[in-house]
């Protein structure tokens, strides 16, 4: 079973950056399909961006597709997310979860992201 630590969550200002880590613990990272998630105050939760084991495919949403960059570094059993361009509506908790096959199972505890107008 694999345990999920997110980091480095802020505050940036409308158009910055800023990158979210998540280290994984307990099991071999290489094993599972990584994505990130985030909710937002009165909303669900929605998918965001997705990495193959190897990390040679990605997936991402539309709304942030072009912006944000999603990476691995199965050594160092690290997921990263590189976000570019923040917008207001990109204010959320983000969450990294992990799939051994095509749901989820393992969900790190969020780590907030506050983009300012």
């Amino acid at each position: 079973q694999v345990q999920l630590v997110e980091s480095g969550g802020g505050l940036v200002q409308t158009g910055g950056s800023l990158r979210v880590s998540c280290a994984a613990s307990g099991s071999t990272l290489s094993s599972y399909l990584m994505g990130w998630f985030r909710q937002a105050p009165g909303k669900e939760r929605e998918f965001v961006a997705t990495i193959s084991r190897s990390g040679g495919n990605t997936y991402y949403a539309s709304s942030v597709k072009g912006r944000f960059t999603i990476s691995r570094d199965n050594a160092k059993n690290t997921v990263y997310l590189q976000m570019n361009s923040l917008k207001p509506e990109d204010t959320a908790v983000y969450y990294c979860a992990a799939a051994t096959g095509v749901n989820y199972d393992y969900w790190g505890q969020g780590t907030q992201v506050t983009v300012s107008s």
